[in-house]
């Protein structure tokens, strides 16, 4: 007969448990990530155990031996939590639990808490919900003592369906109705990005590994005032604001969630139409901590989420952030043999180098920028609408005719889909008689109308 008990509720001193096989190229740095993953979370950490084992224990994970020792340092210490930098079978964490009659987390579980912490937006709370009853509908199994109850009452006496059967059902039921959420709020992202793309307005998307400086940056360059901390997903929800070039053009700039390595495959699912932005950017901005020893690994694991998405394709420009900690770095552009960006060192905290990242990509995005005058006839209101969309208007004035004289710089391509790229003029210092050009420029676009 199983034994049941209840789950402990409350308290957040830690105790902090992880698990070396002997595989691991960066222990220190993993065990210093765990420690700063709990604390973003809110844990009082008691203390950080490594244990060595050869293989995982099918019943306590680390051993019973292992098990029985922090069994005893959980009482003396007065723990509240302990927390396996690891994914838990249920058994193995319902087992734990019964013996150290305490709670007992995982690491998927750790980081879905902070999430929640996190999340702001509609969105991003619908998001972490669908993350959490997923992972927690694996741990509906028997010995989780209320789960387990029958139903009572008339007509509900007998075998009858079980608590446990009873939630699984209504997990089942609230996660359907997250997806339908979720599906309604892509759906008006996918008009958003429909739109950018008719109108040609590139969108880049910063990505890196958490706490390396995305949000710091995208504040430098946005004045977005997103919130910046020293902690590990400091920001979860996707910001997407516009941002002007140097040279006059327009761009989508976008902020999304930092990766981890070992990022729960759950979280990538939920956070797909965020990462939809990703995906689907032109270009991504990839910051890295410029001073952190171990970066490389860290570059490795946030290229991994990005084949594991589908954005490996998309071409990439290194940042790297964070020089002012570190002496003897000066901001630079790194060029290959071809002449083509690859890396730039910046620091967004103190805007050094920044200035060479606009020009960079205002040489990327501004080459072909077409400037010069247009006339447009009152009929072309939606035009002239679209025109300012793009913001690539710097003046413009009325005509006798009621249309407009305008100024503008606009890529080559955005001025050819709108069928405007031959009508505009190269800008000249002192304008012509706006009536005599209005006539010549009407009878063109009219004999141009009558051809198409």
């Amino acid at each position: 007969m199983a034994q049941f008990f209840e789950r402990h509720q409350g308290g957040d001193r830690t105790l902090l448990v992880h698990l070396d096989l002997g595989q691991e190229d960066h222990l220190a740095e993993v065990v210093e990530e765990f420690e700063l993953l709990a604390d973003s979370a809110g844990a009082e950490i008691v203390d950080t155990l490594i244990v060595r084992r050869r293989s995982i224990e099918p019943k306590y994970f680390i051993g019973s031996g292992k098990a029985e020792q922090i069994q005893e340092i959980v009482a003396v210490a007065d723990v509240d939590v302990v927390i396996f930098n690891h994914a838990l079978a249920p058994a193995q964490e319902r087992n734990l639990e019964q013996l150290f009659e305490c709670r007992v987390l995982d690491r998927t579980t750790l980081i879905l808490d902070i999430f929640a912490q996190r999340a702001r937006s509609h969105e991003g709370k619908l998001q972490v919900e669908l993350a959490q009853l997923r992972h927690l509908s694996t741990r509906l199994i028997r010995g989780w003592t209320h789960l387990e109850r029958q139903k009572g009452g008339i007509g509900l006496r007998g075998p009858g369906e079980t608590q446990l059967e009873s939630d699984r059902r209504m997990i089942g039921q609230r996660i359907k109705q997250i997806i339908k959420r979720l599906e309604k709020v892509e759906a008006t992202r996918n008009l958003g990005r429909r739109s950018r793309k008719r109108n040609t307005t590139p969108t880049i998307s910063l990505v890196g590994y958490t706490n390396a400086g995305k949000s710091s940056l995208f504040n430098r360059l946005t004045d977005a005032g997103l919130y910046t901390a020293n902690q590990l997903f400091a920001t979860l929800d996707p910001t997407l604001r516009s941002l002007k070039l140097p040279g006059g053009r327009s761009v989508v700039l976008a902020d999304t969630v930092g990766f981890i390595r070992d990022l729960p495959h759950d979280l990538v699912q939920a956070f797909r139409s965020t990462l939809i932005e990703t995906t689907e950017a032109d270009l991504l901005i990839h910051v890295i901590d410029a001073v952190h020893e171990d970066r490389r690994d860290h570059i490795d694991q946030v290229n991994a989420v990005l084949t594991e998405i589908g954005a490996d394709q998309v071409p990439q420009l290194e940042i790297y952030n964070k020089i002012d900690l570190a002496e003897g770095i000066e901001p630079r552009v790194d060029r290959n043999g071809e002449g083509e960006v690859e890396r730039i060192w910046l620091s967004a905290k103190s805007g050094t180098g920044v200035e060479a990242l606009l020009h960079v990509l205002t040489e990327r995005y501004s080459g072909e920028l077409q400037q010069g005058i247009l006339y447009l006839h009152p009929h072309e209101g939606k035009l002239h609408a679209e025109l300012h969309q793009e913001g690539g208007v710097t003046s413009e004035q009325f005509t006798e005719e009621g249309g407009w004289k305008m100024e503008v710089e606009l890529p080559r391509k955005t001025l050819d889909h709108l069928h405007l790229l031959e009508r505009v003029e190269p800008l000249i210092a002192s304008s012509p008689d706006d009536s005599e050009h209005y006539q010549q420029e009407n009878a063109i676009h009219e004999g141009t109308r009558d051809a198409d």
